[in-house]
């Protein structure tokens, strides 16, 4: 009974981590076409939608991350899971911050 009950999770949280990785790939592919019309269109704002469309998908691809550590079953598993996690929540430290300035510039410098 408690080996089912455990395989029915392990399985829901490996597809809610898919899930989740996808939704993240997606939102990067979106992101990525509307940049390029937008660059082509000359728009002053394209570096902010851009920052902003990745700093939405490293959500999505960190919190499928924080998912996974539910069913890791090993010490090394686990450290690889938290180095993963760590640089991906440092990157979107940084995109935050640099979504920051570029609001600023912005603001300062209108087109």
């Amino acid at each position: 009974m408690y080996e089912s009950i455990e395989h029915i999770f392990t399985a829901i949280v490996q597809y809610s981590v898919l899930a989740l990785e996808f939704i993240g790939v997606l939102i990067i592919l979106f992101t990525a076409g509307k940049g390029v019309v937008n660059y082509i269109r000359n728009r002053s704002d394209v570096r902010l939608e851009i920052a902003q469309g990745i700093a939405l998908a490293l959500e999505f691809k960190l919190g499928s991350e924080v998912l996974r550590t539910t069913i890791v079953r090993d010490s090394q598993e686990l450290l690889i899971v938290g180095a993963i996690v760590l640089l991906r929540a440092a990157i979107t430290f940084l995109i935050h911050w640099e979504i920051k300035n570029e609001e600023a510039r912005m603001e300062i410098h209108p087109k």
